[in-house]
């Protein structure tokens, strides 16, 4: 039994129901119903953490999710993170959150991380991170691709969020878990799931309800949508970096 993190999945579906969220999941069932895995999420939205952990309900499972330091600082969402075990991620000092996610992984725990690291504005898959790859590695865990797709409408980064009662489809699709081999390169093997995540993202695309006026915003530019480019997302995150790097310079000072 795990009482905070019960009770925040209650609380949360409660929410979901409030705001008339249509939610698909397909491939549960390839959620292993015991040992470790390192769950591996698309990230176009601030929510997506709290759908990603559905797909694990069917098979009873609950995620511990690499999340950045400050959350845990705040006072109402740092309790509850630390009381569901989740997993704090400080970038200037990331040994210690490998470290951490090795021994869930290791007590056969499913770890959720996102490889791209920040939300995608494009809505297409960003380079992603060799992280994940290294963890299941070196704990000999399978790596569980998960795509989520319809959460961008709710809350994403440069648009007002929609937490009103909208009724918007979110689509999650879990595929089948992908063993790591002990001598496995990183980086070959993060490029070998991103391929499989790419082709599982656009199946949910297609799957998906047509985007129309107001809502191209929310789909790649490659669908016909007002989402900037890969190449554009990536101009603006790099613009947003550096404005945090000057700002924290200045703070210094």
């Amino acid at each position: 039994m795990e009482p905070v993190y019960e009770s925040v999945v209650a609380v949360a579906r409660g929410i979901f129901a409030m705001q008339g969220l249509q939610f698909t999941i397909v491939g549960d069932e390839n959620v292993p119903d015991g040992g470790g895995a390192v769950m591996v999420v698309n990230h176009t939205g601030y929510m997506d953490f709290t759908y990603a952990g559905l797909a694990a309900q069917k098979s009873g499972r609950l995620v511990r999710f690499m999340a950045k330091e400050s959350v845990f600082r705040h006072p109402v969402s740092g309790p509850l993170m630390r009381g569901m075990r989740h997993i704090a991620v400080d970038r200037e000092a990331g040994a210690s959150s490998y470290a951490a996610a090795l021994a869930a992984l290791r007590r056969g725990e499913i770890v959720g991380v996102f490889p791209e690291a920040t939300i995608s504005r494009s809505f297409e898959l960003k380079d992603f991170k060799s992280g994940a790859a290294r963890m299941a590695r070196a704990a000999q865990v399978p790596i569980l691709p998960v795509v989520i797709w319809g959460s961008q409408r709710v809350w994403t980064k440069g648009h007002p969020r929609r937490l009103g009662r909208t009724g918007i489809p979110i689509f999650i699709s879990v595929g089948e878990p992908i063993p790591v081999a002990a001598d496995a390169d990183p980086a070959a093997a993060t490029a070998a799931y991103k391929e499989v995540m790419g082709h599982m993202l656009e199946l949910a695309q297609a799957a998906y309800e047509p985007l129309r006026g107001p809502d191209l915003r929310f789909l790649p530019a490659r669908m016909g949508g007002t989402a900037p480019t890969l190449a554009e997302a990536n101009r603006l995150d790099e613009l947003e970096r550096a404005d945090r790097v000057e700002r924290r310079t200045g703070d210094s000072d």
